[in-house]
């Protein structure tokens, strides 16, 4: 069975973060580990505390996976500090770790800032260049690429200026108003379009999160990256349609849709 490490936060809601990438790794198909880089007290109204881990903790969950269940792809989410995007950074390149996927999480469905404006430096000159893909939203691609996005031609002038910094992948995610959820998909100099319909659904805690977890599980299972978006796409498409509510705010996708419902009474 192929494995998975998510590296990430922890959401006490279970939509985001390391509850919904344990999740949706495991629908598709891999063993997944993980190393949690905070605790949050969040719901689907918003983030109402963060616990940051230390960096030397971080570090040996790291280790206590790379050491006895070495993982196939390796997703990144949220990293509040610079010091633990550098632990990260230096431990990956130790280990050689390979399908490396980068959700570059600053700001929470809700709106709550998730990241330390001085984490955003480390996380360019450390992370991107070792990431086999970056899944930035448009205002996490704005940020990244220096620019604002307006339209398709922007997106794809962001991606490929991202791209070329850093020498990874960028699968630029559409929506926000740009158009109707069709991603980009930046790699070695070809753009590719990913169309999807849009779904009127309210509930996208944990979109993101769970985005990069399919594309990280598909990658391990050796799919190309563009099969791994494709797949990962469909799967979240899947988790929407299945309308799930709960919550009184923005609330969590349907990560396990695929079960038979008589398995939920």
């Amino acid at each position: 069975m192929k494995t998975a490490l998510t590296i990430a936060g922890s959401d006490s809601s279970g939509g985001a973060g390391i509850q919904a990438d344990i999740k949706t790794m495991t629908v598709n198909g891999v063993f997944a580990t993980s190393a949690i880089t905070a605790l949050t007290a969040q719901n689907t109204m918003g983030v109402t505390g963060i616990h940051t881990v230390s960096p030397e903790f971080l570090k040996l969950q790291i280790e206590a996976v790379f050491d006895d269940i070495r993982p196939d792809a390796v997703k990144i989410g949220m990293v509040a500090s610079s010091e633990l995007i550098n632990t990260i950074a230096d431990i990956l390149k130790h280990y050689n770790a390979q399908n490396i996927v980068v959700d570059p999480v600053m700001i929470a469905t809700s709106g709550s800032k998730l990241m330390e404006d001085t984490a955003l430096s480390a996380l360019k000159n450390k992370l991107l260049s070792m990431a086999t893909i970056v899944t930035p939203n448009i205002p996490e691609a704005q940020v990244l690429a220096d620019m604002e996005i307006h339209n398709e031609e922007d997106m794809i002038t962001a991606a490929k200026k991202i791209s070329d910094s850093y020498g990874c992948a960028v699968l630029c995610k559409g929506g926000h108003s740009i158009n109707d959820a069709n991603d980009l998909l930046y790699a070695e100099g070809e753009a590719i379009w990913f169309y999807g319909k849009r779904i009127n659904n309210p509930n996208t805690h944990g979109t993101g999160c769970t985005l990069s977890s399919a594309i990280a599980s598909n990658l391990a299972k050796g799919c190309t990256l563009e099969e791994s978006v494709k797949n990962a796409k469909e799967y979240i498409s899947g988790a929407l349609e299945a309308m799930l509510d709960l919550g009184k705010g923005s609330g969590p996708l349907d990560h396990a849709f695929k079960l038979n419902n008589s398995n939920r009474k």
